[in-house]
Parts: structure tokens; sequence; C-alpha cells
């Protein structure tokens, strides 16, 4: 077992939280007062989204209905290829394969001592809690999940999905578990054996959903659950080939979905900022249980969306140009910045692909399709709708002069002779003479380089911390990007927050 954070920490940490999601953390407390938290997760091995809508199921439709949608993606080598170990491992633990360093189905290596499982931490924060994981992979339970968790029970081989489903709908209906994952294999079998494209594969997902509809059922069906506020989630590891198979960087082996329902979710809603460490940190909160930043997690609770300015784009996102590996119908990329942004290419070289010339804002359903296997899908901190300076894809079309634009933020309040915190998500990949700067100026005055990149930067949250001039009443950051026919660089949720004190 890990080691536990200190009743301090959890403290500091539920003040943390509180402080952050206000007025919907006193609705959540009052709803607690009334009905007792639990939470459910179905993890459906190898399932695509698009193929649950054509199938015949009935029960995943109604969650969807009833509850909210994110369809989302995941990376690819060399940060992990699209397999069930750390497909899994991201989604229970709440982190990204480069902390929990599961890069393949054996294991080697791993870092889930230090990244335990969210069954885990629900234990080590409320003892008091029960908490059960059944799994017709056997990993998921000898391995993801820690001894920590109340119960872990391995499907035998023989029975397979429906003793999973036995076991579950047992617990859920007679038990009186507070957190339970239960992990169902089929599909990716029948997607191994005959391809996502098969109808066997359509199959297989109606077999499957009329498991989740018992599960389901049995939740409802309780003595107790008048009294109970039950978060639903159901999601995935990865995608699969239409050929079937899985583990590269092809669009339908990174897909990854979240279906969620329970109070305070809109019903039939779609969301686009769920991430796959998001499950995690989502259970966590249902529970009651406050991350502690020492966690150091990669998820955010869904019911606590974090609004950002590059999202907002999102309705004004238009299809390709020139670009042509993204298909002609994905909406995916714009020019013009959110307002009181502004993109400044007066130094930028003429010609060259019309989507990447200068700063542009897209999705990584677009930008990643525009040369696979490059490592554009790594850019796995970044949500929704991000910033991209991507010189590489500018120059595969003839274009003269180098790539030099910079994308402005608006003119923020500060606190002369104090301090604030430039915090952003990034991911860098260099190549000369390729230079990435971070310039903030006061007052409209000269931009003073704070930060600069000449080297690869794996994908990150930077925390900048600025001494504001004495005097000063507005900062504006510059993100300047020069270079030609090298490789990109990404900016998303960008914010400048008072710092801890003055200098």
């Amino acid at each position: 077992m890990s080691a536990g954070p200190s009743r301090r920490s959890l403290l500091m940490g539920a003040a943390a939280l509180a402080a952050a999601v206000g007025p919907f953390a006193a609705a959540t407390t009052a709803r607690a007062a009334a009905r007792t938290p639990k939470v459910l997760v179905i993890g459906l091995d190898g399932a695509l989204l698009g193929r649950i809508k054509d199938a015949d199921a009935p029960h995943l439709d109604a969650l969807m209905a009833s509850g909210l949608t994110s369809l989302s993606a995941l990376y690819a080598a060399p940060l992990a290829p699209t397999l069930s170990g750390p497909g899994w491992s991201t989604v229970i633990t709440g982190v990204w394969p480069d902390k929990h360093l599961v890069k393949d189905n054996a294991f080697a290596g791993h870092a889930l001592a230090r990244y335990p499982d969210f069954l885990t931490r629900a234990e080590t924060a409320k003892p008091g809690l029960s908490t059960y994981a059944v799994a017709s992979w056997a990993p998921v339970t000898t391995t993801i999940f820690s001894p920590e968790v109340d119960t872990r029970v391995s499907t035998p081989s023989a029975e397979y999905d429906s003793g999973t489903t036995r076991r579950a709908v047992a617990e859920l209906r007679d038990g009186d578990r507070d957190a339970v994952f239960v992990h169902l294999d089929n599909i990716d079998h029948v997607g191994h054996s005959h391809g996502a494209a098969d109808g066997s594969y359509l199959t297989a997902i109606h077999d499957a959903d009329a498991q989740v509809g018992q599960m389901v059922s049995a939740v409802r069906n309780r003595s107790t659950y008048g009294s109970e506020d039950w978060l639903i989630m159901v999601t995935t590891d990865h995608g699969h080939t239409d050929a079937g198979g899985h583990g590269g960087a092809g669009a339908a082996e990174r897909q990854t979905f979240l279906i969620a329902a329970g109070a305070g979710i809109t019903p039939g809603s779609t969301r686009h900022d769920i991430r796959m460490p998001d499950v995690a940190v989502s259970a966590l909160a249902h529970l009651g249980i406050p991350v502690d930043p020492a966690w150091d997690l990669d998820g955010r609770a869904l019911q606590q969306p974090a609004p950002d300015a590059f999202d907002a784009l999102r309705p004004r996102l238009g299809t390709r140009v020139d670009e042509t590996g993204t298909g002609a119908a994905v909406l995916g990329f714009t020019h013009t910045p959110p307002d009181g942004w502004a993109v400044d290419n007066s130094a930028m070289g003429s010609g060259g692909v019309t989507e990447w010339r200068g700063w542009a804002f897209t999705t990584d359903e677009f930008w990643t399709a525009s040369e696979r296997g490059q490592g554009r899908e790594n850019n796995v901190r970044a949500r929704n709708v991000f910033a991209v300076a991507d010189g590489d894809e500018w120059a595969d079309r003839s274009h003269s002069g180098t790539f030099d634009s910079t994308l402005v933020t608006p003119a923020w309040p500060v606190t002369g002779g104090s301090t604030a915190v430039l915090r952003y998500t990034t991911y860098y990949r260099q190549e000369a003479p390729q230079k990435g700067e971070v310039l903030v100026s006061y007052d409209g005055g000269t931009p003073v380089p704070v930060k600069t990149y000449t080297a690869d930067t794996a994908s990150r949250n930077e925390a900048i911390t600025l001494q504001v001039p004495a005097g000063a009443r507005t900062a504006r950051v510059r993100y300047r990007y020069t270079g030609g026919n090298n490789w990109f660089w990404t900016v998303d949720a960008v914010s400048l927050e008072p710092g801890t004190g003055a200098r």
C-alpha cells in the first residue's frame, strides 16, 4: 500500500477543492447530506462509440440520453501504444502513461505504487468505504487495482463476461458497496477476431449492452436506492481498426469515450473537454474525496469543468483548405483568435499550408490527422480546442520566408510590486533553428522573455512565477514561435493568477 495523505494534507485539499468549485460544492454537500454517494464504473474493453451508436444497444443509448457523452483520444508510441495495459491504467489511476509508466501488457517497471488506483485512494482517504472490482481480463484486478481494495475478483476464463456480470449484479443488488469497477472483455475479443467493421462486433456490443442493462437495473432496484446518489460511468481503454487490432496511432485505435449519468449531469449533453484520467478523479469527487495536489493527478472531475478561452472557438471551427490528411468533413481549425486575443503574423512567411500559416486553433482529431506517427498524438494534457504553431506542416506546400508567428493574450490585470503566476499546458517538439519564446510586457511596454524552448518538452503543465514591476497595472503574454520546416508547439489553458505575495 502506498503512503496515504496526512490528515492535514486532506484538510488542505478539501479547502482548496471547496474554493475551486464554489456553488457546486455547496450544492453537492447539501445533496450528500440527504443521499449516500456511490459510484459504478463499467469498462467495455476495445469498444468504439460510433459502433455503439450503430448497434442495437438500448441500455447504453438510455444512459447517453439521461447523461453526458464525450468522445476523446489517447496517446500513441513512444508515450505508450494503444494497448489495454496502458489504457486501463490511465483510466483507473487518473494519470497518463508518463507517470504510471505502464507501457504495455507486461506492466514491467510500472509506478502503480506511486500512482495507485482510485479505489485504493478512496480506501486510504475514507477507510470505512466498501470497494469492489471484478474483471474478465485478470491484470485489471491482479495488477492495476491494489490489495487495499476490499474485494478484487478475476473471473475464470470459462465464465468470462457472463461470470463477471453475474458477480457484479449480485454485489450491486444485494451488497452495500460504495464504489464498484467492472471490466467486460468480449467486445475487444471479437474486435481482434473479426474487426470493428464486422457485424459480429455489433453483436458483441449488443451482448455487452444487455450486461450493462443488468447492472444498471440492479442499482436502480436496490431497496436503498432512494437514499443513494449513484454516478454511473461507462468507458473504454482503446478502440479497434476496421480490420481488427489496435496498438498504433490510427484514429480508431486511439478513440476512447465516456458516458456518465447521475445527479447534476445535463441529460443528453455532449462534452469535448473530458480525457481518460478524468474517470478516476470524477469518481473520487463524487465520493467526497478531495484531490490532494501532492497526488499529482492529471484528471479533472467532470463535475467541475474549467472554462477556457480556446474552447469557446469550437462553434467557429471550419473544415480543411489545403490539408490532405484530415477528412473533408472534419471541423477542426480556425485562425480567428478568442475575443481579446491576437495573432501577430507581421513577420510570417507567405504561402505554405493555409491551415498552419501562423498560430492556429485546432483539435486533436483535426491536427493529428495531418500527419500521424510524428508525435502529435502525445499532446495529452491539452483539452478540446488548443493553439498550435506547426512549422513542419506549414512547409509542406510551396512557401517563402520563415515561420514567425506570435500568439498574444489580452491585457490582464496585475498588482504592481507583487507576484503573478502564468499557467498553461504545453507540448513542444524541437528541431534547430526552431525556437519557442514566452514573453511578458507590462502596461504596453517592451516584451521580456520569461521562458525559452529549444529542446523537446513532453506534454506538461507549466507554472511560471512573474515579478510584477511596481506600479504595473496590466500584463500581456506573448508566445512566439520561429523556425521553418521544423516541428511544432502547442499551448492551452493559459491563465494569469495572483501570486502568493509581494516581492
